[in-house]
């Protein structure tokens, strides 16, 4: 086995299996006015809103120069709104508008969508799903080790 090779690297499949199944995302979030980065951000707000930007960037895995802009842009389209927490000035919590609590109704059919587009059935679904997300669980736990 040559170690070097596109075909055995195991970073490759992964970022373009990535791009493969954003690029089956796009179309249909277009049909509700949310890029990608948007949607996660709304699936977490959805899920807990009011939650803090630092917060919503570990859940996201975003640093704080890619959220920032992100969410400029959703308070600008007034799907959310940034307010200072009246317990700490210093953390900003960020909350659905309710143009942002409405879209959650619309995007209710995107799973299903993307799944049919993918052409995939549940239980491939949540193979792959489950694979990635222990696969990130294993690399958390071994950041946590070196940070520490």
């Amino acid at each position: 086995m040559e170690l070097l090779k596109l075909s055995n690297q195991l970073c490759f499949p992964l970022y373009a299996l990535s791009r493969k199944i954003t690029s089956h995302y796009l179309p249909i979030l277009d049909k509700i006015g949310l890029t990608y980065p948007q949607y996660l951000v709304m699936l977490v707000l959805w899920e807990e809103n009011g939650i803090s930007v630092k917060e919503l960037g570990k859940r996201l895995m975003l640093d704080s120069g890619t959220l920032s802009p992100l969410l400029k842009k959703m308070e600008d389209r007034q799907v959310v709104k940034r307010q200072r927490s009246k317990e700490d000035e210093r953390m900003v919590l960020i909350y659905l508008t309710d143009d942002g609590m409405n879209l959650r109704e619309q995007a209710m059919e995107i799973p299903e969508a993307v799944k049919c587009s993918l052409q995939l059935t549940y239980q491939e679904l949540e193979q792959m799903r489950s694979l990635a997300t222990g696969m990130l669980e294993k690399l958390r736990e071994i950041e946590l080790v070196k940070s520490n």
